[in-house]
């Protein structure tokens, strides 16, 4: 069956930088785009990124634009979130989702704070 499990989350201090990574299975990974978003305490999903299946293409939400770079590893099923200059309000539970087909992955806690 479907599988997006993301990992990487954590406690980081202002400024600093975290990896996430979701890796997928139980579908042709190359084949769809993937996205990340993330949500929150008391706000709605928000768009992060996404990174077309086979071009690479990418796009950014206007949130963490210039803050942020998505990648993938078709030949390791794993799509990645690199962020950077991490600020307190990017503290949310950041998803991975495979898009057309939609699904969620469980998501992954990050906390920016001192």
């Amino acid at each position: 069956q479907v599988q997006l499990v993301e990992s990487g989350g954590g406690l980081v201090q202002p400024g600093g930088s975290l990896r996430l990574s979701c890796a997928a299975s139980g579908f042709t990974f190359s084949r769809f785009s993937m996205s990340w978003y993330r949500q929150a305490p008391g706000k709605e999903r928000e768009f992060v990124a996404t990174i077309t299946s086979t071009s690479g293409l990418t796009t950014y939400g206007e949130s963490m634009k210039g803050r942020v770079t998505i990648s993938r590893d078709n030949a390791k099923n794993t799509v990645y979130l690199q962020m950077n200059r991490l600020k307190p309000e990017d503290t949310a539970v950041y998803y991975c989702k495979r898009e057309l087909l939609t699904y969620w992955g469980q998501g992954t806690q990050v906390t920016v704070s001192s």
